[in-house]
């Protein structure tokens, strides 16, 4: 039977035997993130746009399926040139726990990686339709629920939320839906699901797009659930946070008249140290350098930023991409400098 775990053992096995990475030739780059309507797809499908359209010589081919997990694997043998990084998920794969403990490999290839910068995941959007009668998370036991694709960091986290913040456990107290970010979007409109969460950054297009058929409400967290041990130990974790969507972000197709407390998450691009340091210096000036452009028509744009290119960022930084912030005045942490 081929299961999520024979299915990274086999991976990191192929991927070991290749040993050290080509050289890249013609500047024609593989890049992986998470499903079209996330924010690393948003992200990271922009930033290949914006390096592709001011460079000229570069080509990125952008693929949108799979988990972080195999993509952070895949990155350490050298396979990809550029995926997300999530903080806790390096945490796991430095150490060899959580969803890496039976691939020993895993530590190896987290010592090849490089971050380019980190910027956030999203704010947890926990998502139901007005009309069905959940009105806060406390309600969705005996539902249907889709917290994120087996295997990955997200389901992981709000399974967590969820358990500290109410003490509902997942496939116990309710149903979870454990299928990719696609088809989770697609059973939710078809009424197949109760409750759909994605970390998406506000004002998400996959919040606007549920919501064109009929109105929707965000699921938040009270002061007290937020205080719990459980909702804690995720807020503090590498890369966690707490959050906050504004009321009115969405217009009239979002129903609360609230701000909405809930969970969000940092990620990254990171990168192969192998690559050359001229080709990521290029490739970072291009981006930030077009994004100084795109932000005023582009909202979500607006929350990766420069000032907050650090935080909380775990993976160390290439050399190119430091010699970028270098020459722009940044001031770079010791805690992100490559081992010499």
């Amino acid at each position: 039977m081929l299961t999520r775990r024979t299915t990274l053992m086999t991976l990191a096995a192929s991927v070991a035997a290749l040993g050290a990475p080509a050289a890249f030739a013609n500047e024609f780059y593989k890049m992986a993130t998470l499903g079209p309507g996330s924010s690393p797809y948003m992200v990271m499908s922009t930033f290949a746009r914006l390096v592709e359209e001011r460079l000229g010589d570069v080509t990125f081919q952008v693929n949108a399926t799979g988990a972080a997990t195999q993509h952070g694997l895949q990155a350490g043998a050298g396979q990809l040139d550029f995926f997300m990084m999530a903080p806790i998920v390096h945490n796991l794969m430095l150490s060899g726990e959580g969803m890496f403990a039976e691939i020993p490999q895993a530590p190896e290839m987290a010592k090849n990686l490089r971050s380019l910068f980190i910027f956030p995941l999203g704010y947890y959007h926990i998502v139901t339709w007005a009309d069905s009668g959940i009105e806060t998370l406390d309600d969705v036991a005996g539902k249907t629920v889709f917290l994120g694709p087996p295997g990955g960091s997200a389901a992981r986290t709000m399974e967590a939320i969820i358990e500290g913040a109410t003490g509902l456990k997942a496939d116990t107290d309710y149903t979870a839906v454990r299928i990719g970010w696609d088809a989770a979007t697609q059973a939710f409109q078809d009424g197949r699901i109760d409750v759909y969460a994605n970390p998406t950054l506000p004002p998400s297009p996959v919040i606007q797009q549920l919501s064109i058929s009929r109105p929707v409400r965000l699921l938040g967290m009270s002061e007290e659930q937020m205080a719990t041990d459980g909702v804690q130990a995720m807020t503090n974790r590498a890369g966690g946070t707490i959050a906050t969507i504004p009321a009115g972000t969405y217009g009239d197709a979002v129903v609360n008249d609230a701000d909405v407390t809930t969970v969000g998450s940092y990620a990254g691009i990171g990168t192969n140290a192998s690559l050359p340091e001229e080709q990521i210096y290029r490739i970072v000036k291009a981006f930030w350098e077009g994004v100084q452009e795109t932000q005023s028509s582009t909202p979500w744009l607006r929350n990766v930023t420069l000032e907050g290119a650090f935080h909380d960022l775990n993976m160390p930084l290439h050399p190119g991409a430091i010699r970028y912030y270098e020459e722009i005045g940044l001031t770079i942490p010791d805690a992100v400098r490559p081992p010499a």
